[in-house]
């Protein structure tokens, strides 16, 4: 544990930063969930955030201090060219913040 953060507190602070930085509206963002969080060092976590069955992930970096870097990293396995893969069940606004990440990454 890093000086008072546990790991579930850096996981639930990752995933409220990141639903309110992509805008997640409340009724959706149950489709997300934190995957897996791990220390670095004594001064901060990485926490992975994925879409229930999908392989994609958002890897946001959360600080002792509570605070989550704004710098976060996206990463799918899913080529560009077939950015809409496996999204036909997703709400509209998740679908689309998958497909658009997908194509830049």
């Amino acid at each position: 544990m890093i000086s008072g953060l546990s790991t579930t507190e850096a996981g639930q602070r990752a995933i409220v930063f990141l639903m309110n930085d992509l805008e997640i509206v409340t009724d959706d963002q149950e489709w997300f969930s934190v995957l897996s969080v791990r220390s670095i060092g004594e001064t901060w976590y990485v926490v992975e955030i994925g879409v229930e069955g999908l392989p994609d992930k958002w890897i946001v970096q959360v600080y002792d201090t509570g605070e989550c870097d704004p710098n976060y990293t996206f990463s799918s396995p899913v080529q560009a060219t077939e950015a809409d893969t496996g999204l036909e069940d997703l709400p509209e606004a998740i679908a689309h913040i998958l497909a658009t990440e997908r194509s830049h990454n």
